[in-house]
């Protein structure tokens, strides 16, 4: 399956230049300049009507005067005259471009209207389009500097993709100074057509590419980004650094590049949802560059700090503690051992200090130990240039000690200039070290959100629950009855009328228009009871003294009523009032206040918030956020990130709350947001939980219309498990079929299915001999994007066990009008019709999705795949580029 269409942006064989020049300030000079200069080994040719020649090489008037095929187009013109350019490189077979051009979206309306333009004129010659207003693409490997950035960097194993030129170019002489080298360097621009999605599909296939940085400044398409994302950091480590998180930065990112930016708040429960580690600043960019370069892992969060000096040993120690790092507690093996080899005063502890006259042997010895304790996840050495302290041979022991062990090992050599060396060193070595013990701690953090972050991208919850289903279309009808009326906000009684739809407790709420009717429902509920203004104008009803609490007597009740609607006629004429809701009192004995909120972001869309709740909660500011759809797991990290979580446990004779009450109110919640794109906010505020019981007991939701032909999950960024799609057939022999999506759980049964199958069906499948799926492969099988991709597998039960049978996948392609697919049946289960049925399922799905065509490549000496496609009514023809293949298409 071809997995991405920009390749020829990476590895062109041959490229123009539009706007190549002899002027020293010429943007299209200095491209051209660049690729002469970096020893690019393709054909380069300058496109210029006004020049004959430039710096030796032939430039042509037009492309047609180029007798050969051009891969990609570097254009540095008039903003104006790009899109005439891109039809120009259309009619010769041009596959990328990239444009240099500034003068779009940072000119307004205008600008904006010329990028249309410019994108409409690629996708009509269906040509890939990076920029505008970018630095250009950097491929160190193949010597390719398609840039304004003057040097083409070493080659490593870091991409770093970035909105801003100006961070590329500082990024790229970091580096330099570091030793650090790169696979990639992308300057995205405007980003109007490539965007970070593309470039990630890219990255996460690269075999050059082992870690990738992201700067980012606005989103455009939250679903393709979300999903580039994950799909990369499935396969290898994902940094970004955000922009625009206050709104000084973000007016300067809605002028610079037209972006849209969103919350700072939402965006780092994305990075978390998405198995990404998200980072505050470049210099913290820097570090995480260095320890996920080297290739090693944290695999859980317990550090030890080897030492010369107590003052930075106590530095790190104290930045460990304050981003969650634990300091590992040592084995009595490891203590008899540092007895044996450190001095008697070294501290007896973790840091181990190792004592100012510190001989590099004995850093080595320290080191060693550290390494072989279980009870160690990973080590920072610092030195300190003492007066007897050799800090290049204490380098060279340190790296002697990680050479045969996988965990990660960092380095902090304090000092300048006489330290240099070492620090040298350290870098050809490829062991990050750093200048500072608090830079050093943080770089080790990094790692540890990574491992965290991970276990979140790992999920994959489905939108309902089996047990218990909810009444959605009970619910759905609530809101469409609301809206029929003109009204976007739910009254309390409708609003609760959807929570217990969704199975979520609730106090029954009566609304009242008269004292009498307050009264009668008080006295059936039973007293005491609550009273609340009830308007769809009014968001906090506090902000009337409209809720009145443990109104016990009839009389109460009555002057209660008249009351509450009394004062808030006074402070809000102009808003609407229904009436006053009466409620039974909820008992607060060992409660605790809670809140649970929905929102839409603009970019990201419908977002749960869970946080102390109350009347104080504005003002503590105790909230977690995540992405729906939810899960066990997904819940409890929400609640552990709030500081009310610490409140749950049992204190001061108070029972510990029911945190699974919680947790089934939480998936209910993810279940609402999930079915009813109706809903654009809700605020459930106060949750009364106590050790037996949580209850809803306020709830205010607004509504408005779901936007026309939206697909199924297309208001969420993250599509959940679709599990509507399992289903069970017969087979000829009375065997059951299950037909369902693949999960990230799979993995192991995927790996044995590969394994089991036929040299021969190995091959027609993968069109070349593999023994079984890498480790990167697995990961991109079955942890999948079920929004522009579907993997359809097929099980068989022996015994307690599922086996599996077949698979058929399909992934969408640019533009969203066609899909690939692939199709493969082990060996030991032909001629039962699994292949045909897994195509129809995988066919209708397609369908449903909005793919026109399905499209896929068969060696033409696969005789029996070409025979199922034909019975399913797929067109073969010739592939005109090599006659091994044939290119299958199906009109859906």
């Amino acid at each position: 399956m071809r997995l991405t269409d920009i390749d020829q942006l990476f590895t062109p064989t041959a490229v123009a230049v539009f706007g190549a020049s002899e002027q020293p300030t010429s943007i299209g000079g200095l491209v051209f300049r660049n690729l002469l200069a970096g020893g690019y080994k393709g054909q380069c040719y300058a496109v210029n009507p006004k020049y004959a020649q430039i710096l030796d090489h032939p430039c042509y008037k037009h492309l047609s005067e180029i007798d050969k095929q051009i891969d990609l187009a570097l254009i540095a013109i008039p903003a104006d005259q790009v899109p005439a350019v891109l039809d120009q490189c259309g009619s010769y077979g041009v596959k990328a471009a990239v444009v240099y051009s500034a003068g779009f979206a940072e000119r307004g309306e205008i600008g904006l209207a010329l990028q249309e333009r410019m994108v409409e004129a690629a996708r009509r010659n269906r040509i890939r389009v990076m920029g505008p207003n970018c630095l250009g693409v950097i491929r160190p490997q193949h010597a390719l500097n398609a840039s304004v950035a003057e040097h083409l960097p070493r080659r490593g194993n870091v991409a770093l993709v970035s909105q801003s030129g100006a961070i590329c170019t500082a990024m790229i002489d970091w580096a330099e100074s570091r030793g650090v080298g790169f696979s990639v360097v992308v300057s995205l621009g405007a980003a109007a057509d490539v965007d970070f999605g593309d470039v990630l599909d890219y990255l996460a296939l690269d075999p050059q590419t082992q870690c990738i940085l992201l700067y980012v400044e606005g989103v455009r398409n939250a679903r393709h980004f979300m999903s580039g994302l994950r799909a990369a950091a499935r396969i290898k480590p994902v940094v970004v650094v955000k922009a625009g998180r206050h709104p000084a930065g973000t007016r300067a990112i809605k002028s610079h590049t037209g972006g849209f930016v969103g919350s700072a708040e939402v965006f780092r429960a994305v990075t978390e949802r998405a198995g990404v580690v998200q980072v505050g600043n470049l210099e913290q960019l820097f570090a995480a560059a260095q320890v996920f370069g080297a290739r090693r892992r944290l695999h859980g969060d317990r550090i030890a700090i080897i030492t010369n000096g107590g003052g930075p040993g106590v530095l790190a120690a104290d930045r460990a503690v304050e981003l969650g790092l634990r300091l590992a507690t040592l084995s009595d093996k490891t203590r008899q051992t540092l007895e044996q080899v450190l001095p008697d005063h070294w501290s007896h502890g973790n840091p181990i200090d190792i004592i100012g006259d510190a001989t590099p042997e004995r850093y080595r010895a320290a080191l060693t130990a550290c390494l072989a304790d279980p009870e160690v996840d990973g080590v920072l050495c610092i030195f300190s240039p003492l007066v007897f302290a050799d800090p290049l041979t204490a380098a060279q022991q340190v790296v002697e000690a990680t050479r045969d062990s996988r965990k990660p090992v960092l380095a902090c050599w304090m000092g300048g200039e006489r330290v240099q060396e070492a620090r040298t060193l350290l870098s050809q070595q490829n062991l990050p070290h750093f200048d500072s013990p608090e830079t050093a701690i943080e770089a080790l953090s990094f790692l540890a959100a990574h491992q965290r972050n991970q276990k979140l991208l790992m999920q994959s919850p489905a939108p309902l629950s089996y047990e218990d289903p909810p009444d959605v279309e009970g619910a759905r009808l609530i809101i469409e009855g609301v809206m029929a009326e003109g009204r976007k906000v739910l009254g309390t009684v409708e609003a609760k009328a959807i929570l217990a739809a969704f199975r979520i407790p609730t106090m029954q709420a009566i609304l009242t228009r008269t004292p009498n009717e307050a009264l009668m429902s008080a006295e059936s509920l039973g007293l005491p009871v609550v009273m609340k203004i009830s308007s769809p104008d009014l968001e906090h009803k506090s902000d009337v003294d409209g809720v009145r609490l443990n109104i016990d007597d009839a009389q109460s009740v009555r002057r209660t009523f008249t009351e509450i609607l009394e004062r808030a006629r006074r402070l809000r004429p102009e808003a609407r009032l229904d009436g006053v809701t009466v409620e039974r009192m909820v008992a607060t004995r060992a409660a605790r206040e809670l809140m649970i909120a929905v929102f839409r972001d603009k970019i990201f869309g419908p977002v749960i918030a869970f946080g102390a709740g109350g009347a104080t909660f504005e003002i503590l500011g105790d909230r977690a956020l995540a992405l729906p759809p939810l899960n066990a797991f997904i819940i409890e990290t929400l609640i552990d990130h709030t500081r009310i979580a610490r409140l749950m446990g049992a204190f001061q004779h108070m029972p510990p709350m029911n945190r699974v009450a919680l947790a089934r109110i939480l998936q209910r919640v993810s279940e609402m947001v999930c079915e009813l794109p109706e809903i654009i906010a809700m605020d459930i505020n106060p949750l009364i939980g106590n050790d037996k019981e949580v209850i809803a007991v306020d709830v205010r939701i607004k509504v408005d219309y779901r936007p026309p032909q939206l697909p199924p999950y297309g208001h969420m960024a993250i599509h959940p498990y679709p599990s509507h799609l399992i289903e069970c057939v017969q087979l000829p022999d009375g065997r059951d079929l299950i037909i369902r999506p693949i999960r990230p759980e799979d993995a192991e049964m995927e790996q044995a299915f590969v394994r089991g199958l036929s040299e021969q069906t190995k091959y027609f499948r993968f069109m070349q001999a593999i023994k079984e799926l890498t480790p990167e492969m697995l990961v991109r099988f079955t942890q999948i994007d079920y929004d522009r991709e579907m993997a359809l597998i097929g099980v068989m039960k022996e015994g307690n066990a599922e086996i599996e049978v077949g698979v058929a996948r399909y992934m969408g392609r640019p533009g969203g009008e066609s899909c690939e697919f692939a199709i493969v049946v082990s060996d030991q289960h032909r001629n039962l019709g699994i292949g045909s049925r897994l195509m129809r399922s995988l066919m209708q799905n397609a369908r449903s999705r909005g793919f026109r065509t399905m499209e896929g490549d068969v060696l033409a000496v696969n005789t029996r795949m070409l025979a199922l496609v034909k019975s399913l009514g797929f067109r073969i023809e010739n592939d005109p580029q090599d006659p091994a293949l044939k290119r299958v298409i199906k009109v859906l």
